[in-house]
């Protein structure tokens, strides 16, 4: 497998990841009668500050699949992988590393480190992009 399908399948896999981290919690505040089935809101409003960001994290992988994974996926559909190959794995790693800070912390040098995280995918996209119609 190429590092850009490695790349393209981990983003799934760890959108899957925070999905089913987060229906376990909720599925164990059901059981225990914490919260009511129907009580959920999809900002995971009213349930603890890790559940909220929980909530951004999984919804900030699902906002960047289309963009990243879409580059990802036409690297793969035209085989023009390797444009992609040399900084898949690396978008992948600044991907869960922004998800694993926002998990961390919301202070403000999580923030930041956060949001260079999410910088990085970006340059890294804009490069793929300007690759994919220059080639």
């Amino acid at each position: 497998m190429s590092s850009t399908a490695c790349a393209l399948t981990g983003f799934i896999a760890w959108t899957l990841l925070l999905l089913v981290l987060m229906e376990t919690i909720r599925t164990y505040l059901v059981i225990t009668g914490s919260v009511a089935a129907n009580g959920f809101t999809p900002d995971n409003a009213g349930l603890s500050p890790f559940m909220r960001r929980l909530a951004r994290a999984h919804a900030n992988c699902i906002e960047g699949l289309p963009l990243f994974g879409g580059l990802l996926a036409v690297a793969v559909m035209t085989s023009r992988t390797s444009v992609t190959d040399t900084m898949a794995l690396w978008l992948l790693g600044a991907r869960i590393g922004q998800s694993v800070i926002h998990l961390i912390s919301t202070s403000p040098v999580a923030v930041s480190l956060r949001f260079t995280a999410f910088a990085v995918q970006i340059v890294i996209a804009v490069y793929w992009c300007w690759r994919l119609f220059s080639t």
